[in-house]
Formats: structure tokens, sequence, C-alpha cells
């Protein structure tokens, strides 16, 4: 519900504390938006908020399967897509499923003769986690009814079994995120392999009883991941109904990512010391960990080496080669991957595709991202793999004798219709059939089928699943920013980083031009590609131009770049970002240098308050997500704490207290040292539940803009984390941000 107050500027003060819009509230807040907005044309909140569910409820596919089998004398191939969908009338995200038949050539098993029309989506409500048998015959999900988990096994006829997990008290909630959560079917397909919260027993007469004193602290494992502690891997075993927690991790470590070996007699598993105490997790690639063999009675042997972050095992179709990424301990919180590969006889590691440091112009870049759950081919030789790339996502192929094909149209010809696409991305390959997900700034995402070469010479033959659903009337293109003498890093110079920048075709008014919002990633240590993004298209539609930054430290630009932040925050990227802004305005006289407003969420957010800060005549806005603002008082409450002292070059180590002098240099990086300087209206957007960066950053600038009778504006979301990802909760950011950013631009 919205509660407008005045603020002594003038303008409302907004704070959204429940989940869904209040139209009467809306009303309200429409009439008192008017009465100040009279100096520029109306930008009715009516029509904002029908633009912003326009853009944002265009379904995304988030998963695929294919399944292949043979029907009479035909080659049939099923492909079954996972997709998620905001839906606004519920606030919530609804995810469905959809099936296409395909129909292959008799002959060249290669080729798709008939895609038959796919059959109607099928909703999921419960469905937490699911994964099919590896014939596909039968199927495996968890479903969440109101407190109960329930194992449902299905096939053909229908519902084959069903166990009530709760009943079973074996373990807590099964997990279902992607940092530990999995669920795997052993190659006979009588065993099911998932991940769960360790059970806490309340019995007070056992000393050793967590439930002994109900107020002992539990650690978790940070930022979306507060209900996750202490994980333990189960084994359900499907004929008998008996339910196994492995016995054999080390205690001082927690396991997930969890597939079965071979025979399945024994299990592979990710596992992360927690030891001596948890940091937080989510988009850190930097924490210790190995990778495990654990058999079924509890002997478990370290398969990687002691002070290394792994992640991602996927074992080849032959059972022959385990493959993994992996990274270094510390450090930037996020950076470039080695991909490694296990030969499972020998014992011997081998190094399939090395960290990148400075990719070669227009080249593969490095591996930033996650592996999918199917990568090999059907002969166990080549595995595939999507990740950042310059300012796109495209998808590689390596072998196992260690040629790397592009999957990027000016890489090795993989991709022959990329030129209609901004970024490409794995869903899976299964049979040698991949399925992509394809979009553009300008064109949602949608389906792409294509078989493995045969040879390395061959193009794939791109099949579309469906056309898009609509495309939108943008312009975008790609720049390419090289910083000027005077802001190169010494230690890693000549290097060049790169913006997406995307705009409406024709100005709102005759002859005028085009205001632009520098929307500025957070991490710093991640991307913004060109593919659909919902924030852009909303904006975009409404007549703004976007410019998305990869300042240097952002992924997708070789290590070297990732490194040459560290210990430079609040300095060289907030240069690139206005170096970038500038190069936008340079190349393009349709955008308008007297209407700039910044934009961004995390990290994004203090480069924005940096930026209005250090520029203070330049911006006319502020947008800002859940900002850093003082690194030194952000230290004792961030669950990455190791990142508040590399961000300034500072070695980390668990034994670290702060000093004056650390203290001094996080300080001197941030916003609020500027603040004095800030002459730009301010909207803050804050998660009351961020354990990343505390709301407290927020309010410290929000009270250091009051004093000041500086225009500002809080969005206090009490139910929210550092995301602020519900689907309510993004209409209300969206309406506030276009709405002041209409006001003051």
């Amino acid at each position: 519900m919205f509660h407008p107050s005045r603020h002594p500027c003038g303008s409302s003060r907004v704070v959204c504390s429940t989940r869904h819009v209040n139209m009467e509230a809306l009303q309200t807040f429409e009439t008192t938006w008017k009465s100040t907005s009279d100096q520029c044309l109306q930008m009715e909140p009516r029509h904002v908020t029908r633009i912003h569910q326009e853009v944002s409820s265009l379904p995304a596919p988030v998963s695929a399967d294919v399944r292949q089998r043979q029907h009479a004398d035909l080659n049939v191939v099923t492909v079954t897509a996972g997709w998620s969908q905001a839906d606004a009338v519920r606030g919530s995200r609804r995810c469905f499923s959809q099936q296409w038949t395909l129909i292959l050539d008799s002959e060249d098993r290669k080729t798709i003769r008939t895609v038959l029309p796919p059959g109607p989506r099928g909703p999921q409500s419960a469905e937490v986690l699911s994964g099919a048998s590896p014939s596909g015959a039968v199927r495996a999900l968890v479903a969440d009814t109101g407190g109960q988990q329930l194992m449902e096994i299905w096939d053909h006829h229908g519902l084959r079994k069903c166990l009530n997990l709760n009943a079973l008290n074996k373990h807590g909630a099964v997990y279902d995120d992607s940092q530990f959560g999995v669920l795997s079917w052993s190659q006979c397909e009588s065993k099911i392999l998932y991940v769960a919260e360790k059970l806490r027993t309340t019995n007070v007469d056992d000393e050793s009883a967590w439930g002994t004193d109900r107020s002992v602290y539990l650690e978790d494992w940070g930022e979306a991941l507060t209900t996750r502690s202490t994980p333990v891997m189960c084994v359900l075993h499907l004929h008998s109904g008996a339910l196994d927690v492995l016995q054999g991790v080390p205690a001082d470590v927690s396991p997930g990512q969890a597939c079965w070996a071979p025979g399945g007699q024994c299990v592979f598993f990710v596992g992360w010391y927690h030891e001596p105490f948890r940091l937080g997790l989510k988009f850190c690639s930097n924490r210790r960990s190995a990778l495990f063999q654990l058999s079924m009675d509890g002997n478990c042997e370290r398969l990687t080496g002691d002070h290394q972050s792994v992640s991602c095992p996927r074992l080849s179709p032959d059972g022959s080669t385990l493959v993994y990424l992996q990274g270094q301990v510390f450090g930037a919180h996020h950076q470039c991957l080695s991909l490694q590969q296990l030969d499972l006889a020998s014992r011997k590691w081998s190094t399939l595709v090395d960290v990148m440091d400075r990719p070669p112009p227009g080249g593969f870049a490095g591996i930033y991202e996650a592996l999918s759950s199917c990568c090999w081919s059907a002969d166990s030789h080549i595995v595939v793999f999507s990740s950042a790339c310059h300012n796109r996502k495209a998808f590689l192929l390596p072998s196992l004798s260690g040629r790397l094909h592009g999957g990027q149209k000016n890489q090795e010809g993989l991709s022959g219709d990329s030129h209609l696409y901004g970024s490409w991305k794995l869903l899976t390959v299964q049979g040698d059939l991949m399925v992509v997900c394809c979009s553009s700034p300008n064109t949602p995402p949608t389906l792409l089928l294509g078989f493995l070469p045969s040879s390395a010479e061959r193009e794939v033959s791109w099949c579309p699943l469906q056309e898009p659903i609509t495309t939108f009337d943008f312009q975008w293109r790609i720049l390419e920013v090289e910083p000027p003498a005077e802001e190169c890093n010494s230690n890693y110079p000549d290097l060049k980083f790169g913006a997406v920048l995307v705009k409406p075709h024709g100005s709102p008014l005759r002859g005028a031009k085009t205001p632009l919002v520098v929307f500025i990633h957070g991490g710093p240590h991640s991307q913004f590609a060109a593919e659909w993004n919902v924030t852009t298209a909303g904006l975009v539609s409404l007549g703004f131009a976007v410019l998305m930054v990869n300042y240097r430290g952002s992924t997708g630009f070789g290590q070297d770049s990732i490194l040459s932040l560290v210990g430079h925050i609040g300095q060289q990227d907030v240069k690139d970002v206005q170096r970038a802004v500038l190069t936008a305005l340079h190349s393009d006289g349709t955008l308008d240098g007297e209407r700039v407003a910044a934009m961004g969420g995390s990290h994004g957010g203090f480069l924005s308050c940096h930026l209005v800060a250090q520029y203070p005549d330049f911006y006319r806005a502020c947008a800002a997500r859940n900002p850093v603002i003082n690194a030194a008082t952000l230290l004792g409450t961030s669950d990455i704490v190791d990142w508040r002292y590399t961000s300034v070059g500072l070695q980390y180590s668990y034994q670290h207290t702060p000093t004056a002098e650390a203290l001094a240099a996080m300080l001197e990086r941030s916003p609020i040292v500027h603040a004095a300087q800030i002459k730009a209206p301010v909207l803050l957007m804050l998660g009351a539940r961020d354990r990343r960066v505390s709301p407290h950053q927020g309010l410290e600038l929000y009270k250091a803009l009051k004093s000041r009778a500086s225009p500002v504006r809080l969005l206090w979301f009490a139910e929210e984390g550092h995301a602020l990802s519900r689907v309510d909760t993004q209409a209300q950011c969206f309406l506030n941000v276009v709405l002041w950013l209409h006001q003051h631009l």
C-alpha cells in the first residue's frame, strides 16, 4: 500500500509495505504526482504500470529436457521446456511446462524434418524440484503442499508412488536452490539422490542435541540461503520406500551439487568448508571447496586439491570422465574459472579450458557461469557450455582433445543466425541435440534447437521451436570503450570495456532529444549482456534511452579485467561509467546530455551514488537499490565480509579484525564521504532483510541527505532481501523509478 507523505523538497516520499498494488492508493498517488509534475509532460502512473506488466509478464525458459525414441519407422524427439512467468494479479511467479514433438529425417538423425505444434502449457503449482529418470520413462518431483513435502514418482500411467518426506522424519526441508540442490536418479532407476537440511533434534535429554538450547545461534550460508545451514545428502530407495541419510561426510564440510558415480554405489559431491564460520555463498565462486567421492558404506575420499574452489561436477555419458569448474579461494568474489577434467580410472586430472587472462578481440573470453546439468555430447568427447563473452552471452564446445569451438557468430560459426540475437544461453544438450535460449534487448527469450556438428567445420542448422512472442521497436548497439591514458590501470594496461545502448525509435517530442538513463550492474563482477532485460525494455518503451555499462571488472572480459578493479573500487569503476556515458553522448546526437540519470543496485547503487556525488552538475536524478554507501560500517553486517577487504586491496583471513587503516581505506572509497556534494534527487529502494548490504547503508545516505534538505525518497520493503525479487515489489519499484525520473528529467 502507498503511504504518501510530503518531503521538504515538495515531492512525495512513498513507502511500500504490502505485496499488491492498492488501486485506491495508486489513484491518490496519481493526484499527488500530477500536482508536482506540471513542468513536464504527464506520465500517467496507470500507463507506467501497464507497460511494466506487458514487459515483465513475458515468459522466459528456465530449463529443458530432451527425449528420443523410435516409433514405427519414425525417429521421434520430445522436447519439454520449463518456463517462468510473472503473474501481476497473484503478485508471484508462475511456472509451467510446454512440450514439442520433432520428427527426424529417417536417414540423417541429425536433421529435423518436422516440428509439430506444441501441446497446451501445463502449470506447475506445488513442484519445487523435479528430474526425469535416465530412460525418460519415469519422473520424480518434490512437491510442497503447505508445510508437507512429498516425493512423487510419475510414469505414463500416472502417479506411481507418493511419499510424505516429513512423516519419514529423517531430514528437514529439501533444498531446491541452484547452489546446493539436486535431484539425481541412479542409472538403474531404483534410487534418487537429493540434498536436504539436517534434522534438528529437540530431545532435551540428549546433552549433545541442538535442542538443549533453542537460543543457540545457527549459522547459515547468507543472502538468499538463510534457511541453509547444515545440508545432508539423502537417498530414497524406490522399491522399498526406505530413506537413508548418507554418513561419512567430513564434519567441517557442507555437501551439495551431488551426482551418482558409475554403478550407483558411490556419489560425487562438492563440499564447502564451513569452518571456522560460513561466508555468503550466493554469487561467490571463490569459497574454499573440494570434490569428494562418498560410498554408500560411508567411506569418503577427497578428489581435488585442498585450497581450491570447485563447482558443477558433470559425469560423462560413458562414465569415464568427470568435468568441473575450478577457481581461486578469496580475492574477487566471482572470477574467471577453468574447466577441469578428472579421469576416473587413473584419478588424474587435467585442464580442459584454462582461465582466460586477456581474450582476443571478439573471441572466447573465459568461463564465468555454471555448467548446464546436461552438457556432454553423446560420445563423451565434447562439453558444451555458455558464458559471458564481452558484452554478450555465447556458448562454446571444447573437446577432450583441448580444441575449442566457438558458438558465437564471430568465433567458429556454430550459431548460423546469431546476428538475429544478442545473446545465446545453453539450457541442455541431450543426444547431441542442443536447446538454446536466445534473446536481444528488443526481443524476449525464445528457443532454438540444433544438433552438435559431426566435425569442427560443419555449421549448426538452427531450428526455432517458436517465433519470438513479440519484438519491440527499439534500437540497440554495443559500444566499445577505451579509457584514456590518464585512466589506465598501470598493473593491467590496455584494457577495454563496453556498454549496450538501447533506445526507442524517434523522440518523445518533435525535435527533442532523448533522456538517458545510465543503468549500472551490481556485483561488481557480473555483466549486462545484450539480452532481454525487463527494466530496460520498460524504460525504453516509455521513451528513455538506456545505457547498460560493463565497466572494467565485469565478467566476460578476462581475468585481468576482473583483477584490475580489486583495490580500485569507487575510483576506476566510477571513471569507467562516466567515460562510457561520454562516449555514448559523443557518438549519438539524439541523446540529451542535459537529461542524464544514474540507476543501479548493490554495487550498481554504490556507483550511481558515487556518480551523482562526484559529478554533481552532470546527473539530474539517481535511483539506487540496496546500495553500498559506507563500506566501513558495512564491514560487520555483510555476509561477504571478505569482499570488503579485497575490494580496497587488502588481503583477507578469517582471523582479521578491523584496523583503523582498513576502515579508513573503506570509508575513503565510499559515496558517503561525497554526500555533501550531491545535488541530484535520490530515490532509495531498500530490503529490510538484506543480508549482503544492510538496509542501514541506504538509511545512512537518507539521513545525510535529509539533514541538508536534499531531495530524497525512500521505499522500504519489510519482507525483501537483497534482490527485491518479488513480482509486486518489482512493479512498485519500476513505477516509482519511472515517475522519479520523469519528474526530475
